[in-house]
């Protein structure tokens, strides 16, 4: 299942295509928006509407990242009436991103985005300050602590 041309495809198209199953599991998590859903996932079940509301997401992005985690198996819904909550499937992502976390900060947080195929490296950092702190937030809010600085150099 493909998102969009710049979120990529899902686990299972990857897998489809080839790509080795861990590969194509941390291809999946690789998505900013995705981590900001399983990030809140981790705090308890939620509507699409609550998500949108709590993230300032589209409906329709929201949607669309929850049905990439579903063809995942990482996230599932129940459905109460016309209402559906999602909620994370497997309590081992939670030890997953914890051990990403740890790796993070052992290593100073110095983590660069690796070219794409088609491009040259630029030196530059992974992400801008603004979008390191907040994931830097939600990566602590899954683990229960808070990261030091709550930003990514």
């Amino acid at each position: 299942m493909t998102i969009d041309s710049d979120a990529g495809p899902c686990v299972s198209a990857d897998i489809a295509a080839g790509i080795p199953p861990a590969a194509a599991l941390f291809h999946s998590l690789a998505d900013e928006t995705r981590l900001r859903i399983v990030a809140r996932l981790a705090r308890g079940e939620a509507r699409v509407v609550d998500l949108t509301a709590e993230l300032g997401l589209a409906q329709s992005t929201v949607s669309k990242h929850l049905a990439c985690l579903r063809d995942c198996d990482l996230v599932d819904y129940r459905a109460e009436g016309r209402q559906s909550f999602y909620s994370l499937t497997r309590p081992e992502l939670m030890d997953l991103l914890a051990s990403a976390e740890q790796l993070l900060a052992a290593t100073g947080h110095a983590v660069t985005l690796c070219p794409e195929p088609s491009t040259k490296p630029t030196g530059a950092t992974a992400t801008p300050s603004g979008l390191a702190a907040e994931l830097d937030h939600d990566l602590g809010q899954l683990t229960g602590r808070q990261v030091e600085g709550d930003a990514v150099s």
